[in-house]
């Protein structure tokens, strides 16, 4: 009985040391292929409209006395082309093009973008009364100033007609004169629309 509880440890003993060999004698593992990240499209789109909107929002607040009129982004594999539309495309070069180098600083260093990935542009926009977005704008620095609302909504009115077009229509509510909230509208020329406007 002795002999044979001897051989039973002898032959456990063995079956462990064989199991527990260093990986170093065992035959390498081939190495697995590196997986290939999918971009899902909604998160793809949600960032690239997160992305525009905090742009267009950091341009209105920096550049509204330049006439800003808007922005287009054209993306490619080399980098990112950033298209400013003003009305006063001097002025947003700035001395030596100073200040859109800023610009794109700026921009660089929130977004996280690498060296030279990304470059701005300006455009000047020819039919300076047929842009919404710069008569807008005009209209807020107008009001801000503390003209009254009805000369400041002709003045617009006036510019817009001036440059060719065949309708304007001006909105403006608040509260203007008193305490209390109103609406006035101001409107020439042929316009076609059915129903409230859209806020």
């Amino acid at each position: 009985s002795t002999q044979s509880t001897w051989d039973s440890t002898w032959v456990h003993r063995f079956r462990l040391s064989t199991l527990r060999k260093p990986l170093s004698n065992m035959a390498e593992a081939p190495a697995a292929a590196p997986k290939i990240k999918e971009t899902n499209c909604k998160r793809k789109y949600c960032r690239d409209g997160c992305f525009q909107a905090e742009l267009a929002a950091f341009f209105v607040r920096e550049l509204a006395e330049d006439g800003y009129a808007g922005v287009e982004v054209r993306t490619n594999s080399m980098r990112t082309d950033i298209i400013i539309k003003a009305s006063k495309t001097q002025t947003i070069l700035g001395e030596k093009g100073r200040r859109i180098l800023e610009l794109t600083s700026l921009i660089s260093k929130r977004f996280g973008f690498p060296p030279n990935a990304v470059e701005l542009y300006c455009e000047r926009v020819q039919l300076r009364g047929l842009s919404a977005e710069i008569q807008a704008e005009s209209l807020k620095y107008k009001l801000a100033q503390g003209l009254p609302v009805r000369r400041a909504c002709y003045g617009i009115i006036r510019c817009v007609m001036e440059a060719g077009a065949k309708g304007c229509e001006c909105r403006v509510n608040g509260k203007l004169r008193q305490q209390r909230s109103k609406t006035m509208n101001f409107r020439d020329g042929y316009m076609l629309k059915s129903g409230t406007m859209t806020r």
